[in-house]
């Protein structure tokens, strides 16, 4: 190819990209999609969606009034995570748990002092099985509790144990804070990606298709592979800014850090742009019906990326065959690639080969976008 085919070709997808920006400035549609659902997802996730368990609602039932089991509820009067009403007697908590006014119950019982003193001090706790995950959470925070009470006890030379004092020492690597948005912010960004990337690219170029522009397109000189490029670079950009939207607030907005390398972040998320464009016109080059193609589009990229990634769901806890669809989801990818940057550093064992399987992808799926819409050309 000489100097000269070289800047004709230069010159044509640079004409392409201004005019598919011009156009995507231009549609609201586009900028809904692109800008205002990101913005809205953002906001809903990181302040409506938590994992954290809060002032949780527990009857604490106080049968014993001894300055010990006193203390005990002054723990959980103090405690950030309960929310106790003290009442004291079994059938009033029961009342309560049937009306769902209460997620736990802690039974403190008759004789509570004595029993401490023979080292046999126990206390029944009773948690709503409705929600298995937020019942393990509540029980755990329970235990704590107690625990905590019970090292003061040891501390003031009351020991709640035959054995004596006992004292745990414990920390969260990666999360150190204990907040669950470190987990959600790398999760959401994956959301965002794969929104803007493809389902946004799967409508545009399936509109197009029934709008019959593409045709137009095809009665010029310009190639299918330089229709493709032009298409990919404008949403690509828009994809880095939904990118920098989501850095920004998870920094300041939701206070997550960022451990690792900015760089690797963002080269990661390029990759996965690409990924996620390549579906899209992969999918609106071969179905050129809008709905057909959104439809698509969300069943393949955007509902596996919530799902099956590891955002909300740890893959160890799925089903073998469950577990094995989710090797071929780039999105499970993606998710290990930012959550090793943002929470543990640049750790190349996992960035590396997480990184590797996005590019070969994102290389398929350009191959095949070209293949598909070469064959329509035909």
């Amino acid at each position: 190819m000489t100097r000269s085919e070289v800047g004709f070709k230069l010159r044509r997808v640079l004409s392409l990209i201004r005019k598919e920006t011009r156009q995507m400035i231009r549609d609201p549609s586009t900028i809904a999609v692109g800008v205002v659902l990101p913005a809205i997802l953002i906001l809903l996730f990181g302040f409506g969606l938590s994992l954290d368990v809060k002032d949780v609602p527990v009857a604490v039932v106080l049968e014993d009034s001894s300055p010990q089991a006193l203390g005990l509820v002054a723990g959980f009067q103090l405690s950030p995570y309960f929310h106790p009403q003290i009442v004291h007697t079994q059938q009033a908590a029961d009342r309560l748990m049937a009306s769902g006014a209460i997620d736990g119950i802690v039974t403190i019982p008759m004789n509570f002092a004595r029993r401490i003193a023979a080292g046999d001090a126990r206390v029944q706790v009773i948690v709503h099985g409705s929600d298995a995950n937020r019942a393990r959470i509540i029980e755990s925070y329970v235990e704590g509790a107690i625990g905590a009470w019970s090292t003061r006890q040891d501390a003031e030379g009351v020991s709640a144990a035959s054995g004596g004092p006992v004292s745990m020492e414990s920390r969260m690597w990666f999360n150190s804070a204990n907040d669950s948005h470190y987990f959600l912010v790398p999760g959401l960004i994956v959301l965002v990606m794969t929104l803007i990337g493809a389902f946004l690219t799967a409508m545009v170029v399936a509109r197009e298709w029934e709008r019959g522009t593409f045709e137009a397109l095809f009665v010029t000189p310009v190639r299918s592979g330089e229709i493709l490029l032009g298409k990919t670079i404008p949403y690509f950009g828009l994809g880095l800014l939904g990118l920098l939207l989501c850095i920004v607030s998870g920094r300041f907005l939701f206070h997550v850090p960022i451990v690792g390398s900015l760089a690797v972040l963002v080269g990661g998320s390029m990759l996965y742009v690409l990924v996620a464009v390549g579906v899209g016109l992969l999918i609106s080059s071969y179905f050129r019906n809008q709905l057909v193609a959104s439809q698509l589009t969300m069943l393949a990229t955007f509902m596996p990326a919530l799902m099956l990634s590891g955002f909300l769901f740890d893959l160890r806890s799925m089903p073998l065959a469950v577990r094995a669809i989710t090797y071929v989801l780039p999105a499970r990818y993606y998710v290990g690639l930012l959550q090793t940057t943002f929470l543990a550093g640049d750790i190349w064992t996992v960035i590396l080969p997480d990184a590797a399987v996005l590019a070969v992808t994102a290389a398929l799926l350009g191959y095949a976008s070209r293949a598909v819409t070469h064959k329509r050309l035909g």
